[in-house]
């Protein structure tokens, strides 16, 4: 394969960073781009704006150029894999071999994973080179990049803000150009939270639709990238079955790089209030009132999906993680409690009286939830909604009102959809007049990811407002 230095006459060393997977694909192909060189851009690309943004956890420079060797050598030998040479970041709760998984906290031992968990199984084996996990906050249970183990984490767009989470790392990486792929993970928002707030993509799949290890209730893994058709080659691999996840859907070949989409005719619903939590910020209401009328112009038929989610959802679910976070403090010494983010211990602390009565009851609004989300939503082909009430706030608090006692008055507008398993994506629809990115949600009927991602598709071509990615 011929160097970069053949490539152009431009120094391509910034440039290769910013190259999409499909780029990279067919420069490999070519033999006019080497995995190597790409792999030396990026890591150059970390190593110049991680030092404020502090998104990785567990960087291996060296690891990674010795896999994208590999990588050239397959491609030389005409042997290359599905995704063979494309730079990525994991997710530090998605294990990878030989790595710990300190889940955020300074309070859990530091213990080498054995083996890769599911996602990070499927782009290994595709040939994707691991540059690095990315940060999170203790036990992923914060939209902020806030954490006792790493780092705090910035926002590229504004290093004074937030990213949000839990997948912080992940979205400040993508926005930051650390490499095409990103893969978070999301329970209530945690992946389009902070695609919103860094003005990436994120795609929450499907409950089931890409195999995880540990699962849980509403938890998903999903892609994070600067474009939708990215996240959607990255499909192809994180959509592979695994035994380990004995509550993934059926595997299915769907064609996750059609993303074509004719708008006309489709109904189209807007969800512009959550029914609870923090109220909308004007900005991003206009933002989506012009997303709004955009489609309508395409063609679509443009509804209005009344709020409805109450007080009681959010408060019964709040009863629900709160006792179940309790559940892995508890066995902990109070040194090692110590050792958690404040405010986290502190939310938690509230679930250990709580009856049994009392957390049966916040799960089964948390199934009330499911049912609302799908009734509310299910005549329509899609639902658009903000992201969050809010952008993204002062990077070193916890979350936007910095109160535990009221953790999830900024999820009204997305927690729903993990509950009713339901796709939903984040993609940018625009700036603040300070310049901070926000997010519109595309939601999708149940099993539809390929329609959210080809609607994604869409407004990413139809979006009137586009400005370069920041250089930290």
């Amino acid at each position: 394969m011929q160097s970069s230095a053949h490539l152009s006459s431009r120094d391509l060393s910034a440039d290769l960073a910013d190259w999409t997977g499909p780029q990279l694909l067919e420069g490999y192909a070519r033999k006019t781009l080497s995995p190597v060189d790409v792999t030396k851009a990026v890591i150059a690309h970390i190593e110049a704006r991680e030092p404020p943004l502090r998104a990785l956890y567990a960087f291996d420079p060296e690891a990674a150029l010795n896999a994208a060797k590999e990588s050239e050598q397959r491609w030389m030998r005409g042997e290359a894999r599905a995704l063979d040479g494309i730079p990525a970041t994991i997710k530090e709760n998605i294990a990878t071999k030989g790595t710990p998984v300190p889940l955020g906290t300074a309070a859990r031992p530091l213990i080498p994973a054995a083996e890769d968990a599911p996602a990070a199984a499927r782009l290994r084996e595709d040939g994707v080179v691991i540059l690095a996990k990315t940060t999170m906050p203790d036990y992923g249970m914060l939209s902020s990049g806030l954490s006792s183990f790493h780092p705090l984490t910035r926002n590229p767009w504004d290093l004074t803000k937030n990213p949000g989470g839990s997948s912080a790392g992940a979205g400040a990486a993508a926005a930051a150009g650390y490499g095409p792929f990103h893969i978070g993970t999301d329970i209530g928002g945690s992946i389009r939270l902070p695609a919103s707030w860094c003005g990436v993509f994120g795609l929450k799949p499907s409950f089931g639709r890409i195999p995880i290890d540990p699962t849980y209730y509403g938890r998903v893994a999903g892609p994070m990238t600067r474009t939708v058709r990215d996240a959607a080659l990255m499909m192809t691999s994180l959509t592979r079955p695994d035994v380990r996840d004995p509550m993934s859907l059926p595997y299915q070949d769907l064609p996750w790089l059609d993303l074509n989409l004719d708008i006309k005719g489709l109904r189209i619903g807007v969800m512009m209030e959550a029914g609870i939590g923090l109220p909308l910020d004007p900005e991003i209401r206009a933002t989506v009132e012009r997303a709004a009328q955009l489609l309508s112009q395409a063609g679509a038929v443009i509804e209005e999906v009344p709020a409805f989610i109450t007080r009681e959802m959010l408060d019964g679910l709040d009863d629900f993680w709160r006792q179940r976070a309790w559940a892995d403090m508890a066995p902990l010494s109070e040194a090692e409690r110590a050792k958690i983010l404040p405010y986290i211990r502190q939310w938690a602390e509230g679930g250990k009286d709580l009856t049994g009565a009392e957390v049966y009851s916040g799960m089964n609004q948390m199934m009330v939830m499911r049912h609302a989300a799908v009734a509310a939503t299910h005549r329509f082909d899609f639902v658009i909604s903000p992201v969050a009430p809010c952008v993204a706030y002062p990077a070193e608090l916890a979350s936007p009102i910095h109160n535990p006692e009221e953790p999830f008055e900024h999820i009204g507008y997305t927690v729903a959809f993990n509950m009713s398993d339901q796709p939903a994506s984040s993609v940018n629809a625009g700036f603040t007049r300070a310049g901070l990115p926000i997010g519109l949600q595309i939601i999708g009927r149940r099993f539809d990811d390929v329609g959210v991602l080809r609607l994604s598709q869409a407004w990413e071509e139809m979006c009137p407002e586009k400005r370069p990615w920041p250089k930290v």
